[in-house]
């Protein structure tokens, strides 16, 4: 695991607590509470079934003040049968707390490969919407959160039910609907392009509306929550090629991260490891004040607990909530 030196000490004062229900406490801010994020899960089906819950049952366990899924709900290797969607979706719907979710690209976009179903990608997210947003203003979860959706804030981007944001304590939070494999802009699908051209301009005025919500609030940190893993540090000179569907993220992200002017946390995905580091920009450039975690996933069937002090100079602070049950992978 990578840590960066600003959050290491932060880390190393929670991680030692006794009781981690008393982390908050911990860190001796009165606003202080924790969430739980995790992706890429369940994944190995239908093994992972039992592995995610669990999980579900130590998360219950922790009461957090919500958890945050990163998407992939099963492996681009598995049908994405309305069966296996219904599957997760009826696990997810097994937190005691609210859940909010982010779609990821294994659910809808590498739907079309043989091994998935060969089913077309643009159908499989309709249904996806359907499913799992089918009440925008709310969460999922036993006890849902209350949310603003962009499709009822911005009536131009109707169709992005996905796209939610809510606040607590003073720290905003947002998802915005970035998957991986490009993010959607694949050169072999003529389809894929004008779906992928919607969606980044969507998002892109979301995470803008979103930052300018967060400086009018005097918010004290803003927390992104997307899928994809832009890994921008494995281009030539750190730049990202004009191809890639991830710079115009990347650059609202900083762009706003720079008017905002306090901490902000990116959460991912992905690659299926936890891992805190900063984050890069198109250009291959750390952005000041923004980290990125990645959350466990695949066989790693384990999540993140991030406890949160507002009025700390670090505001986030992170521990690994492992399951022994579940294994440490292959």
């Amino acid at each position: 695991m990578r840590l960066l030196p600003a959050l290491s000490g932060l880390m190393l004062i929670i991680a030692t607590a006794l009781n981690p229900a008393s982390a908050a406490e911990r860190i001796g801010g009165d606003t202080a509470f924790s969430f739980v994020a995790l992706g890429d899960m369940p994944y190995n089906l239908p093994e992972d079934y039992t592995k995610f819950d669990r999980l579900i049952a130590a998360v219950n366990a922790l009461k957090p003040a919500f958890t945050l899924h990163m998407g992939d709900i099963k492996s681009g290797g598995i049908p994405c049968s309305d069966e296996v969607l219904k599957k997760s979706y009826d696990q997810i719907q097994t937190f005691e707390g609210a859940l909010v979710y982010t779609i990821g690209d294994n659910e809808w976009l590498d739907c079309h490969r043989k091994a998935a179903g060969g089913y077309n990608p643009r159908e499989r997210l309709a249904k996806l919407r359907e499913m799992f947003f089918a009440t925008p203003g709310k969460s999922l979860g036993k006890a849902p959160l209350d949310v603003e959706s962009q499709a009822l804030l911005m009536p131009e981007f109707s169709t992005y039910v996905e796209n939610t944001r809510f606040a607590k304590n003073g720290v905003m939070f947002l998802t915005a609907h970035v998957p991986g494999s490009n993010n959607g802009f694949e050169a072999q699908d003529p389809d894929a392009a004008p779906e992928f051209f919607a969606r980044d301009k969507a998002n892109v005025a979301w995470i803008n509306a979103s930052f300018a919500k967060a400086s009018a609030d005097n918010a004290k940190a803003v927390v992104i929550f997307v899928q994809a893993e832009f890994d921008e540090s494995r281009f030539p000179n750190g730049a990202m090629p004009r191809q890639s569907g991830f710079t115009n993220t990347l650059d609202a992200i900083e762009a706003g991260a720079k008017s905002f002017g306090k901490p902000v946390l990116l959460i991912h995905g992905d690659e299926h490891y936890f891992s805190i580091a900063p984050l890069r920009n198109s250009k291959g450039r750390p952005i000041p004040g923004v980290n990125k975690l990645m959350v466990y996933g695949d066989t790693l069937v384990h999540a993140v607990r991030v406890v949160v002090d507002p009025d700390s100079s670090n505001v986030f602070g992170f521990i690994p909530l492992i399951v022994p049950e579940n294994g440490m992978g292959k």
